[in-house]
C-alpha cells in the first residue's frame, strides 16, 4: 500500500492561529514542541508540576502552570509525559477538564493503542510523532530543516482533527521534511520493536557481548571499546546519510567481506525467531502490561538493571575513550 505523506503545502499552521496550545510535560519531546510553536507564532501554554522541567520552562520564558489548569485552557492539548505515568497524570488532571471540541494530542501511541488512557468521545485524539528526540527536532527546526514525524487520528469527534495535526506538524517543522500518515497501533508497535531490538536493546547487547568477548580473549578493554563502541558512531552515520549500499562503498573489501560473511552467523535464524517472539509480546500488549505493572510496582527491578551497568568495565572503558575527546563533552 503506497504510503500517505504530507508536505509543508498540505498543512497551514495558522489553524492554530487564534487558539491555545497546552503542553503537558516540559522533558525531551515537551520543551522541543513547546518552542517550535511558539516560534511558530501559536500561543502557548506549559502544564508542568514544581521541579526540573518547570524550573526549565521558566528558564525558556513560560510560566508553567498545573497540568489541570493547562488542559482546562488549551485547545490542542499535546501530552508529552512518558508512557509509564502518563495515564496517571490524565486520570488526576486531564481527564476531568476535558470538553467537547478539544483536541487531545499524542507524541507517541502507547497509551491509546493499549487503553490505559481512554478519553471521552466529544474530543478529537491525535498524535503527531517525530521520528528522533526532542533534541534533534528543535535544533534542526532552528536550522530551518525539519524532522519526519508520523500522524495517526485515533478519533475525529469535530470533523477537523486531521487539519489540526498537520498544524501542530507544520508548526514543529516536521512538514519541511514530511509527516507519514498512519495508526496509533503500527506506530506504538514498530516503535517499541525498533527501540528493543535495535536502537536500544539490540545494539547495547550486541556492543556489550562484542566487548566482553575480546576483554576475555586477552585484549585490553579500552581496545575492545574503541574497536566495539566507538566506531560504530560512523556506520551509523554512513547508513542514516547514505544507506546499506554506499555505507559499504565508503569501508574497505575486507569489511565488506566479513560483513557479508559473518554478519549473517550472527543474525542467525534463532535470532529472528527471538525478534519474532519480542514483536508477539509487544502486539499482545503482555511487554506494555509488564512494563505499566513494574512502574506502579515502584520500578526496583528496572532501577536494579539500571544499576548494574553504571559502573561496569565497558563503562569504565568508555570514559578513558571518551576522555582522549574533549570535544564530546557538552556544556
Amino acid at each position: 500500500m503506497a504510503l500517505t505523506i504530507y508536505r509543508e503545502a498540505d498543512a497551514d499552521a495558522s489553524h492554530l492561529a487564534d487558539r491555545t496550545v497546552a503542553v503537558i510535560g516540559y522533558g525531551n519531546q515537551g520543551h522541543a514542541h513547546a518552542l517550535n510553536l511558539r516560534d511558530s507564532g501559536i500561543r502557548v501554554v506549559i502544564g508542568q508540576r514544581p521541579g526540573a522541567g518547570a524550573d526549565r520552562a521558566e528558564r525558556d520564558g513560560f510560566k508553567p502552570q498545573p497540568p489541570d489548569q493547562a488542559a482546562a485552557a488549551g485547545d490542542l492539548v499535546i501530552l508529552t509525559l512518558p508512557d509509564e505515568s502518563a495515564a496517571e497524570v490524565y486520570e488526576r488532571s486531564i481527564g476531568p477538564v476535558l470538553r467537547e471540541g478539544q483536541t487531545l494530542g499524542f507524541v507517541h501511541g502507547f497509551n491509546i493503542h493499549f487503553g490505559f488512557i481512554k478519553p471521552p468521545d466529544g474530543v478529537d485524539v491525535v498524535m503527531i510523532a517525530p521520528k528522533g528526540p526532542g533534541t534533534l527536532l528543535r535544533s534542526l527546526f532552528e536550522q530551518g530543516n525539519g524532522l519526519p514525524a508520523l500522524l495517526a487520528m485515533h478519533q475525529d469527534a469535530t470533523g477537523r482533527a486531521k487539519q489540526t495535526a498537520l498544524a501542530w506538524a507544520s508548526a514543529i517543522g516536521a512538514t519541511r521534511a514530511g509527516v507519514i500518515e498512519t495508526t496509533f497501533a503500527s506506530e506504538t508497535e514498530t516503535d517499541l520493536f525498533g527501540e528493543q531490538v535495535v536502537l536500544c536493546g539490540g545494539v547495547t547487547a550486541l556492543t556489550k557481548a562484542a566487548f566482553e568477548t575480546l576483554v576475555e580473549a586477552g585484549y585490553e578493554p579500552e581496545f575492545a571499546y574503541l574497536e566495539c563502541v566507538h566506531e560504530l558512531k560512523q556506520i551509523v552515520d554512513l547508513l542514516y546519510e547514505r544507506g546499506l549500499s554506499e555505507m559499504r562503498d565508503k569501508i574497505s573489501n575486507t569489511a565488506e567481506y566479513g560483513d557479508l560473511t559473518r554478519g549473517p552467523r550472527i543474525i542467525d535464524d534463532t535470532v529472528r525467531r527471538r525478534m519474532r517472539r519480542i514483536l508477539e509480546e509487544i502486539r499482545s500488549a503482555e511487554f506494555a502490561e509488564e512494563w505499566i505493572a513494574e512502574h506502579r510496582a515502584g520500578s526496583a527491578k528496572f532501577k536494579e538493571l539500571h544499576r548494574n551497568d553504571v559502573d561496569s568495565l565497558y563503562e569504565r572503558a568508555g570514559r578513558t575513550v571518551r576522555s582522549l575527546m574533549p570535544w564530546l563533552t557538552k556544556p
